[in-house]
């Protein structure tokens, strides 16, 4: 059975078709580097290179389905791009992704090939059930690499535990949550958006089952 994450009311009225696939990882070996995947890096990029021209990338319809979204949201696409775009656009211009660890670097590569931003965070250092919801005027997230947290404006769409907010969807997660070598357990996330069909969430769920455990071990739950 299809596990999606749960949404507030308010969010559900106001953006009827939104949905975001759960996937849990166990017992998965999360590396610095793998000679493996830094092949399999080189296959993807000459992928992308090959099925995507960067002056068209706004044209696609998933692309401004994301990018759509962000504008209802208040945020800005240009200044603040939707991940996979984000991703795609760096390897059209020459630039390889960051290398973080093994976890991460799979699963950008998953996300540059499905066109899905995709979110994961350490399933051990969460607390409770997520919700996704509109952020309070106010409220404060410190993201993976920022040097101090944000102050919301009010309206973002978040995700929250029984502790506190755990992302920014769907474009930036927590550092208290994020996954690390320690980790061995995943809630992956395949953050979608209106008119982003649940087929094409399933579709990039299987694929990035057959990457992740192919670099990183462990099975779904």
């Amino acid at each position: 059975m299809l596990e999606y994450l749960a949404l507030s009311g308010a969010l559900k009225d106001k953006f009827p078709g939104l949905a975001a696939q759960i996937v849990n990882f166990k017992g998965v070996s999360v590396k610095r580097e793998l000679d493996e995947l830094e092949a399999y890096k080189e296959e993807i990029y000459t992928e992308t290179r090959n099925r995507w021209e960067i002056e068209k990338l706004r044209d696609d319809p998933d692309f401004r389905a994301y990018r759509d979204f962000f504008w209802r949201l208040g945020i800005d696409p240009t200044k603040n791009r939707p991940a996979a775009e984000a991703l795609i656009r760096r390897v059209l211009n020459g630039r390889p992704i960051p290398k973080i660890n093994t976890w991460v670097d799979a699963y950008n590569l998953i996300s540059i090939q499905t066109a899905i931003p995709i979110a994961s965070f350490d399933a051990d250092l969460l607390k409770g059930g997520l919700l996704m919801r509109e952020a309070e005027e106010g409220e404060e997230f410190l993201g993976i690499a920022m040097k101090k947290p944000v102050v919301l404006k009010g309206g973002e769409a978040v995700i929250q535990d029984d502790e506190g907010l755990v992302a920014i969807y769907p474009y930036r997660d927590a550092d208290h949550s994020k996954v690390s070598g320690a980790t061995g357990n995943v809630l992956l996330l395949l953050c979608g958006a209106p008119n982003i069909t649940l087929e094409k969430l399933k579709d990039s769920a299987v694929l990035s089952e057959r990457v992740l455990i192919r670099f990183c071990g462990g099975a779904v739950e």
